[in-house]
C-alpha cells in the first residue's frame, strides 16, 4: 500500500460534534475568520471552543458569536476578547442565500469545525442546518448504537 502524504499545516483546531446530533445539516460552507495577532497565536496553542457558538447574518454580514479562544499570555498589553463577535469572510452571494435560508426557511447556521488549512490559514466550516425533534435524534442515536454493535460483530466473526 502506498502511504498516504498528509499536509504537515492542515490541523482541527476546535470541532462541534453536538451540531451534528442537534440538527440536520442540509449544506456546508468553508468561510474565513477575521482574526487578532494574539487569538491566533493562541489557535496554534489549542483549547479553543465553538460548541455553544452560531452564526447570525447582521447588515449583511456574517458573524460568528460566542466563540471562545483563550487569552494569549505572552501578548500582555495587546491581548483580546476571549468571548468577542467575531466577522466571517464569505461573497456577497453566499451571504445572501445563508440569510435567505435562515429567514425565511427557518433555518439556523451552525458552526462545525475550525481549522488551519493547507496553507495555515484560520478557516471556519459552517452548516446550514435544521433543528431535529426529539424522535429524530433517537432514531439517529439507533443508527448508530446500529452501526457500532455491526462493526463489532463483524471484527469477532472473522
Amino acid at each position: 500500500m502506498a502511504k498516504v502524504k498528509t499536509d504537515p499545516n492542515y490541523k482541527v483546531i476546535a470541532e462541534n460534534r453536538r451540531a451534528r446530533y442537534d440538527y440536520a445539516i442540509e449544506d456546508d460552507i468553508e468561510v474565513g475568520i477575521i482574526l487578532m495577532g494574539s487569538e491566533v497565536k493562541s489557535l496554534r496553542g489549542g483549547q479553543a471552543n465553538i460548541a455553544e457558538s452560531y452564526v447570525a447574518v447582521e447588515d449583511g454580514e456574517l458573524w460568528l458569536t460566542n466563540s471562545y479562544i483563550p487569552l494569549y499570555a505572552q501578548a500582555k498589553t495587546f491581548g483580546h476578547e476571549e468571548r468577542r463577535k467575531r466577522k466571517l469572510l464569505a461573497s456577497r452571494r453566499e451571504v445572501a442565500r445563508l440569510w435567505q435560508a435562515t429567514s425565511r426557511q427557518g433555518m439556523t447556521i451552525v458552526p462545525l469545525v475550525m481549522y488551519f488549512n493547507h496553507k495555515g490559514l484560520v478557516k471556519l466550516k459552517i452548516g446550514v442546518a435544521k433543528g431535529k425533534k426529539n424522535v429524530d435524534k433517537r432514531a439517529t442515536e439507533a443508527k448508530r448504537d446500529w452501526g457500532r454493535q455491526k462493526q463489532r460483530l463483524l471484527r469477532h466473526g472473522e
